[in-house]
């Protein structure tokens, strides 16, 4: 673009310092304001509010000892999601692909945030266009506008052609001048939103957002039946709405959404720590769910770049010499075949140094060339054709130097000695190029990515060296051992693809399949080769798209690890896409997560945390609904019956904390390998149900029993409490298992800290316990014995009790 320094410099330092600027919000995170809105104005904080202001005017303080939870929910949830917000920010700085502009007539290098209206911006392969604008300077530039319209195919770009945000280069290079940026811009007009701070589907959220949708609605009826019965039953107000506001705080599971919202932030903070940049929060859930891993051969098995290994001449089989046969039958000139013939007698040094030297933003293969060759004195391009990973080569009119193309064997050739040869080389896992020189007249343009008329002759074989990356084979033995099934799926050589594969020890990598002999109208059949193979070469990028959809038709979560501009369609379709931080800007501007540090075996912890996350979250989520679900049906028997209810708030804070507040903490973010299946709703719902019925009855069970006798009012809420912590404390053993070491420690130590609650008389004071029947205490303790083996049976039946 050496002509563009001449005739376009750009803005002046002056014109950019008045100039609007691009600013967007940033999409990893939401504003400080949207985090204490989130955390403080919520729903359940104005209920419990309510229900505590009403225990201070009515009951006694100890009984509001619940309202802290709206301080500690709200702190709590303010500074993990800061932390995480301040994470993802930093994490964003760093993703963020600088733009190349031209200032002052010299080209630099600025932050998408400081490009400003007005501003010259270069493009080469694998940008993204994050304004619009009308370009001004075209070298064979084709930009991919399929994130805007769907459209897969690429667009060749003219000066005067406009071009929009949210598209990105694939071939070719070029500039253009930005003529709406920030707010104003197409994509960002088009879907705001998914611009700041963007929630991908999540089973999790949505399953906890129905459960409090439901809970509130039973909630409103279930409190009102509760505070008429008490009032009817108890002639003191004091004791009737003390009694009514114990069931209702009970009923509501006020920790379960902050300890989901701590459970993804505590993941995101954790990933940045490896590198890891998650871009949609959700994406952590999609990380549990993966059950096939696509992988992208070149900068994700091998390490980005390679090294041009060696050049060897062609020796043309006069047999089968060329892609395409001559448009009017002629055959090849002799003298021409026989001068192609002599390695001797061409330039092939200078010719791969011309076509390496053709793109200002060469490719890992142009690169690889470059260092052997530095420069291509006295070859000047006419009509150039860039290369792109569609149709698999390049090529240029070099005048009377001739037409030269340099691409994949098996796409530029069609048989002979040099075919085979190309075969060769690739089933031993070498990246292979043939450079072919045209031999009929010249019919390349910038605007066609048609192969120049008459035939190829092959001139020379270029092969490369891929580095193939250290801790590959490990990585891969470990999804191997977490049921991951992997797919590789590559735009190279099908041989090569296979030989790199088998050498990793990737199960079925001799089977290899050449994706061009594939069914692209048969979904089905397409769906069946996929699910019965491991390794596809020659892939384009619409068949990975393809390959996706197919996957995921077939009940797959599917990953997608890409680093090219080629992967940015499938990055996007697939459930959790994974970008390399090495690869195109474009690439990593559509994945949820990219992997700055460019390591693959930073996808195993990846992977962990997602399962953790969702298998903890699980967990907790049981525990809070079987509070909530004991509540209910206490509720109910006890409005029903009209009766007082057997439990005062402080009672119900106590149980809370010890079975449900503090262990939840510490299984939420604990370590597991659990992956998580389809079905988080039913699943809880078939646990916490039965849990919950049974904790109920077995709570007014004992209440009655004690109630019955001569003991007074709190001797009976006492035998209850007992019976309410013996059951609970039960279904936190059941929901912690397989008990660990730790996880032994923390049950046995909520067990203690309830004995010593109720062995110390400032704290039986405080929370209103008093242990003194000893008959009404053995049968709570008898009670809860039978109670704790009838969950047990049930979660059992309902095959969710963990081994």
């Amino acid at each position: 673009m050496d002509g563009l320094t001449l005739t376009a410099p750009g803005l002046t330092s002056a014109q950019v310092a008045g100039a609007k600027a691009n600013h967007v919000p940033r999409r990893s995170s939401r504003s400080l304001s949207a985090i204490l809105r989130a955390n403080v104005f919520t729903l359940f904080n104005l209920v419990i509010g309510v229900l505590w202001a009403l225990i201070l005017i009515f009951g006694e303080w100890q009984d509001g000892a619940f309202g802290l939870v709206i301080v500690a929910n709200a702190l709590i949830g303010i500074i993990q999601e800061v932390r995480a917000k301040r994470t993802l920010d930093k994490l964003a700085v760093i993703n963020e692909a600088p733009v190349r502009v031209r200032r002052d007539g010299e080209e630099r290098q600025v932050s998408p945030r400081d490009v400003v209206l007005g501003d010259l911006i270069l493009l080469g392969p694998g940008d993204r266009l994050l304004v619009d604008g009308e370009v001004v300077h075209a070298e064979g530039l084709e930009v991919d506008e399929s994130l805007l319209t769907g459209e897969a195919d690429p667009v060749h770009k003219q000066p005067g052609e406009q071009v929009l945000s949210g598209s990105f280069a694939v071939a070719g290079s070029g500039a253009f001048v930005a003529t709406k940026v920030g707010t104003d811009a197409y994509a960002v007009r088009l879907a705001e939103e998914a611009s700041r701070f963007h929630l991908a589907h999540s089973e999790l959220r949505a399953g906890v957002a129905n459960f409090i949708k439901y809970i509130t609605w039973l909630v409103i009826p279930i409190g009102a039946l509760l505070i008429y019965s008490q009032l009817r039953n108890s002639a003191d107000l004091g004791t009737a709405i003390t009694g009514a506001v114990a069931g209702i705080v009970t009923m509501i599971p006020e920790g379960l959404v902050l300890t989901t919202s701590i459970a993804f932030a505590v993941g995101v903070v954790r990933l940045g720590r490896r590198g890891c940049l998650v871009q949609e929060l959700p994406a952590i859930e999609g990380l549990a769910r993966v059950d096939v891993l696509c992988l992208d051969k070149t900068g994700t098995l091998t390490a980005a770049g390679m090294d041009l290994d060696q050049v060897l001449p062609a020796h043309p089989d006069r047999s089968a010499p060329a892609v395409l046969p001559q448009p009017d039958g002629r055959p090849i000139d002799p003298a021409l075949a026989a001068a192609l013939a002599k390695p001797d007698g061409q330039p092939i040094d200078a010719a791969l140094a011309a076509l390496a030297h053709l793109d200002s933003r060469p490719n890992a293969t142009a690169e690889a060339i470059r260092a052997a060759h530095p420069s291509a004195d006295g070859w000047t391009a006419g009509a150039t054709v860039p290369f792109s990973s569609a149709r698999k080569w390049s090529g240029a009119d070099f005048g009377e130097h001739g037409t030269w193309v340099l691409g994949a064997p098996d796409v530029l050739l069609q048989g002979g000695d040099c075919y085979d040869r190309a075969a060769e080389l690739a089933a031993t896992g070498t990246r292979v190029l043939v450079l072919c020189r045209a031999t009929g007249p010249a019919a390349l343009t910038d605007t066609a990515s048609t192969l120049p008329a008459g035939p190829l002759l092959p001139v020379a074989l270029v092969t490369f060296k891929q580095r193939i990356r250290p801790d590959a084979r490990d990585t891969l033995r470990y999804f191997a051992q977490q049921n991951v099934k992997l797919k590789i799926i590559s735009g190279d050589n099908t041989q090569a693809v296979s030989a790199i594969a088998t050498g990793l020890g990737i199960p079925g990598g001799e089977r290899a399949i050449d994706a061009r002999t594939l069914p692209h109208d048969d979904p089905d059949k397409l769906g069946e080769l996929l699910d019965s193979h491991t390794v596809f070469g020659r892939v384009t990028p619409r068949q990975k798209r393809e390959f996706v959809t197919a996957l995921q038709s077939r009940g797959h979560t599917v990953a997608m690890t890409g680093d090219g501009v080629n992967d940015v369609l499938a990055l996007k379709d697939a459930d959790l896409g994974i970008a390399m931080g090495a690869g195109s800007p474009a690439t990593k501007a559509v994945a949820q997560v990219v992997l700055l540090d460019d390591k693959f075996a930073t996808l195993p912890h990846v992977v962990g945390e997602g399962r953790r996350v969702l298998a903890n979250i699980e967990r907790v989520a049981n525990l809070f609904l079987t509070k909530t679900f004991y509540a209910i049906v206490l509720s109910l028997l006890v409005g029903v019956a009209g009766v007082a209810f057997p439990f005062a708030p402080r009672h119900s804070t106590l149980t809370n904390a010890l079975v449900i507040g503090i262990p939840a903490f510490f299984l939420a973010l604990a370590p597991t390998l659990e992956r998580a299946e389809p079905g988080f709703v039913p699943r809880v719902l078939r646990f916490a149900v039965p849990a919950g019925v049974l904790c109920a009855l077995a709570v007014l069970l004992s209440f009655w029993a004690a109630h019955n006798g001569a003991s007074s009012l709190l001797e009976d809420q006492t035998a209850a409490v007992i019976t309410l912590f013996l059951t609970t404390w039960w279904v936190l053993v059941l929901i912690a298992r397989p008990l660990n070491w730790w996880r032994a420690v923390m049950v046995a130590a909520m067990a203690v800290l309830f004995c010593v609650g109720l062995s110390l008389p400032f704290i039986r004071e405080f929370f209103a316990l008093e242990p003194g029947d000893p008959s009404n205490d053995l049968i709570a303790v008898g009670i809860s014995v039978v109670a704790a083996f009838l969950i047990s049976v049930s979660v059992k039946l309902a095959g969710t009790l963990r081994p």
